[in-house]
């Protein structure tokens, strides 16, 4: 098993050429993919392409960068939407990216919130985006926890060794995508390296990161093949056991999803 927990096959590029991209994935090995949402017009696309396709599965959620175009977007209706859907099986991606700023700060940070709310609620994995944010997310994920414990995920883990040991201690799990592979990636690595096993997933955030060899290209989830084989030599693991370690993590997390 592989899994590539975190894509988004309905972005522009990568719509129109779904079927194939699909294929090449299971070409690859990739037994299951988890199609991202990241503002309320795609929620309809992308599941779609969850019930359509037996080996993806989907999430409901606001990006950070679309809070202010979602202004009434709250925790009724990211439940409700869940609720009624088998096919989604986490909440998000959410968070917050003080990087590009391209939301009002204290909307990103409402809308957190409510993705939280509706996570705890719901029982369905966080899928969490931060950027330039860690004292903000560690904080407000530490006092949501303290109303309610709820199930979370840092991807694409950007982040410092001591927000790495923070949200761990928190009981999240992170996952790592293709940046892992690049040259002035050390940090990043160092903190892959010593991830504990039963928290560790992997990823592509395809049509983004595509790791070495493909870098320059449009990623796609095929590639988490690549980044799973450096994961691997990087953590002294067989790839074997990489990938199944990683896929068993993804199936505990997001346990509504079934092999």
């Amino acid at each position: 098993m592989l899994v590539d927990s975190h894509c988004h096959l309905n972005y522009k590029g990568m719509a129109e050429q779904q079927a194939v991209l699909l294929e090449r994935a299971r070409a690859s090995g990739v037994t299951a993919m988890l199609n991202i949402s990241t503002r309320a017009s795609e929620w309809d696309d992308v599941t779609a392409t969850a019930h359509r396709e037996a080996d993806v599965w989907a999430s409901i959620g606001i990006h950070p960068h679309e809070a202010d175009a979602h202004p009434d977007m709250d925790t009724a209706r990211l439940v409700a939407r869940a609720e009624i859907d088998p096919r989604v099986v986490g909440i998000g991606e959410t968070g917050l990216d003080y990087y590009y700023d391209k939301s009002d700060r204290d909307e990103q940070r409402r809308c957190f919130r409510a993705h939280i709310a509706a996570s705890r609620q719901t029982g369905l994995p966080l899928i969490i985006h931060t950027r330039d944010a860690e004292a903000d997310t560690a904080a407000i994920l530490a006092e949501e926890m303290g109303k309610g414990a709820f199930p979370a995920l840092i991807h694409c883990f950007t982040a410092s060794a001591d927000f790495a040991a923070k949200v761990l201690d928190m009981g999240l799990s992170i996952s790592i995508s293709g940046i892992v592979t690049f040259k002035n990636a050390k940090d990043l690595a160092a903190v892959a390296k010593d991830i504990p096993a039963d928290r560790l997933l992997v990823e592509t955030d395809a049509p983004f990161l595509a790791p070495v060899p493909h870098r320059g290209k449009q990623g796609e989830p095929a590639f988490v093949a690549d980044t799973a084989r450096f994961l691997a030599d990087l953590r002294g693991e067989s790839y074997e056991q990489l990938c199944e370690t990683t896929s068993r993590n993804f199936y505990a997390l997001f346990n509504r999803a079934r092999p």
